[in-house]
């Protein structure tokens, strides 16, 4: 593969067919505050980075075609919300995905359905990919569904009228009571 070494490759304006024809692989970084959407969701967090690797090739899935095919790793750290003790959290997000580029939109449906390892795209115009939203809908897929500390730092709050040395009541007993006191 060729290591392209622009030291700051523009990630908004890649030629997917002509680093497809090179094999090239290219690395570089977003700032976390450009992915508005994402942003909607999590904080930036760390040094505030998205570090990206872009792998391109060209491979023959269709007799006769050769499409060009793009492996993306990424990674970045947010900040969340705890869902169990309601206090910030660092959370490290992670993609590895495979996409292949093809030339029209019914082709990319038709051929997406029977890809199980690769999402399958449509080549865009003039074959320029901005791999800016890219990188940001993968980030956004790598949010966690209900985010929590493994052990939160901080003990939950008790209610108010829970004693400390008393333990929880079982969530039924006041049913099992009235049920007592009708036999």
């Amino acid at each position: 593969m060729n290591k392209v070494t622009d030291a700051s490759p523009d990630p908004h304006h890649l030629d997917l067919l002509r680093l497809a024809d090179l094999a090239a692989t290219l690395e570089g970084q977003c700032a976390l505050l450009d992915m508005p959407r994402l942003n909607a969701d999590a904080l930036p967090a760390g040094d505030g980075q998205a570090r990206w690797a872009v792998a391109l090739e060209r491979r023959s899935v269709v007799a006769g075609t050769a499409d060009p095919c793009l492996h993306l790793t990424a990674r970045a750290t947010v900040q969340l919300v705890c869902q169990r003790c309601l206090q910030p959290m660092a959370q490290a997000l992670a993609v590895d995905r495979r996409f292949r580029f093809v030339a029209s939109e019914a082709e990319a449906e038709r051929q997406d359905e029977d890809a199980d390892d690769e999402d399958v795209l449509t080549l865009p115009p003039r074959g320029r990919l901005d791999l800016q939203p890219l990188v940001e809908d993968e980030l956004i897929l790598a949010l966690p569904l209900v985010p929590r500390h493994e052990v939160c730092p901080q003990p939950l709050p008790r209610p108010d009228n829970a004693q400390a040395d008393e333990p929880a009541a079982h969530p039924f007993a006041a049913l099992a009571a009235l049920k007592q006191g009708r036999r």
